[in-house]
This record gives structure tokens, sequence and C-alpha cells, in this order.
């Protein structure tokens, strides 16, 4: 069975999103791409940096809380939905909570056919792409280069550190098909 969901787990400015993009324009068909990023600008201002919905620490720190995960719950649920109904997505998400992120996202996407990418990025490169693009708090790159893939399975790796998006589109698209 051919691959409809692929799942992109990494750090911030691990390169994630930009692999998505090149994953668009190499791989046949349609496929949209949604971020947990998506789902924290969807969200009210009044979740957004607060205890009930998600905090980010002067040092990088993520912190959700009980409406996030609500609504992460919700939002894992509805992509899997989208892709029952037909539609091949790309997620790209930050498995702060390690193994438990990924086995919600296992229960939300069961008997779907999904391949789970782990978007590698070393610590300090990370951390130089996260001050070039100034939207982030300062530390959160670094903080979880690593702690995001700790206990998680994988069925590719890729680095960004010194490989392109482009060059991470291909062996990712050559193993989804």
């Amino acid at each position: 069975m051919a691959v409809e969901v692929i799942v992109l787990n990494g750090g911030s400015s691990a390169g994630k999103s930009s692999i998505a993009r090149c994953l668009q324009e190499v791989l046949p068909g349609a496929w949209l791409t949604f971020g947990v990023d998506t789902l924290v600008e969807a969200m009210p201002l009044s979740l957004q940096n607060s205890v009930d919905g998600i905090e980010f620490g002067p040092n990088g720190e993520v912190s959700a809380g009980p409406e996030f995960s609500l609504l992460d719950a919700a939002w894992s649920a509805g992509i899997a939905a989208m892709v029952r109904a037909g539609a091949r997505v790309i997620i790209d998400e930050v498995f702060l909570g390690g193994p438990d992120s990924q086995e919600r996202w296992y229960k939300a996407l069961r008997g779907l056919p999904v391949l789970w990418v782990g978007v590698r990025c070393d610590p300090a490169v990370a951390a130089v792409r996260e001050a070039a693009r100034g939207d982030r708090v300062v530390g959160m790159a670094e903080s979880q280069a690593r702690i995001v893939h700790e206990g998680v399975t994988y069925d590719l790796e890729v680095d960004t550190t010194s490989s392109t998006s482009a060059d991470c589109a291909r062996l990712i698209a050559a193993r989804a098909h």
C-alpha cells in the first residue's frame, strides 16, 4: 500500500517545513502540509503563551496545558479523517513528549499507511537558523534538537546539518513509493 501520510518529527528550525515544501514538489499528486505551528496559529490568542494553552519559556522550553492537549487531540483526529477521506498529508511535528507524542499519532493514524521520518540537525546549526528566522524563542532549537527524538522510532532518518531540504525530500520520496 502506498504511503498516504508522512510524519516529519524534529526540533524547531531543523528544516521540517522546508522538507515538507520540497516533498510537495517531488511527490506525485497533491499533498497537504500541516504543522504544529498551524495548530498554534489557529488557537485563540488567550491560549497562546498561557498555562491552559501553550507556554514558551525564556530558554526555549515549551509546556502544553489542558486546553492545548484537547485541541491537539482533536487536530490529529481531524487530520487523520482528512486522510481517510482521500487526502495525502505531510505532518510537520515536534514530539516534545517523545514516545507519548508518537503514540498519540499512532492512535489517530491507525490503519493508514504512514512513513515516520526523523529530521535531525546539529543543535548549534539549528540555533543559528533559529536566530536568522527571528520568529522563535531563543534556545528552542537547541533544547529540542535531541529531546524530540528520544524514545521515538522511525522508518527513515535524515539530517539537515549538511544535507539540503531537497536532498532530504528526495530520500523520503523514494521511501514513500
